[in-house]
């Protein structure tokens, strides 16, 4: 799961907003280091990643991509999925596409103390709407040049795009499959860490 996709499952609150994408940001152990709520959605972003890691559907989904793709075919897929749920948004989400984004951001640019790189890519991601962006295919060709220039090896991305539109119709019914076990997983988790809280 990428950065929609997580915000979308993490829950519609200021702090588990906040964590849902500190998660991507914040490594190592947790304790004490935010406030309650927001330490629990970054617990549940991990839980999430670990979920999607070793489910079946995501495994073939990996499996699909080319061999000599198999180390990157996870970041593809991440991108992906966030691609499918953003042009399909109106299935999954219980408000407009762009009506979520821009109540994220006013969150997102209202905290202060952003964590890492995220203080430093947090206006441009309000400013271009990088997440409703996504719901646009040709968009992640730009996603994927920001992802391959952290990477020590950056060739592994090269012809991902041409990969993607080769396998997207078997992707997206991926997608499909996984994504509202995925919802199921996360509103588990979040009834049992809050259960007053959505």
């Amino acid at each position: 799961m990428n950065y929609l996709a997580h915000l979308h499952l993490g829950g519609s609150a200021p702090q588990q907003l906040l964590g849902s994408l500190y998660g991507d940001f914040v490594k190592g152990s947790l304790e004490g280091r935010f406030p309650p709520q927001l330490e629990a959605s970054i617990r549940l972003h991990r839980h999430i990643d670990s979920f999607t890691d070793a489910h079946p559907v995501v495994l073939a989904s990996l499996a699909r991509f080319a061999r000599v793709r198999r180390r990157f075919a996870g970041i593809a897929l991440d991108v992906f999925f966030d691609h499918c749920l953003a042009r399909h948004w109106p299935e999954y989400g219980r408000q407009p596409l762009r009506q979520f984004t821009q109540a994220f951001y006013q969150v997102l640019l209202a905290e202060p103390a952003l964590p890492g790189r995220l203080a430093h890519i947090a206006p441009s991601m309000a400013q271009s709407d990088w997440l409703g962006s996504y719901a646009d295919f040709a968009t992640l060709e730009q996603v994927f040049a920001g992802i391959a220039r952290r990477l020590s090896r950056p060739e592994g991305l090269v012809g991902v795009m041409d990969e993607l539109d080769r396998l997207y119709v078997p992707l997206l019914d991926d997608f499909r499959e996984f994504y509202p076990l995925v919802q199921a997983f996360a509103a588990s988790h979040r009834a049992q860490a809050s259960p007053c809280v959505d």
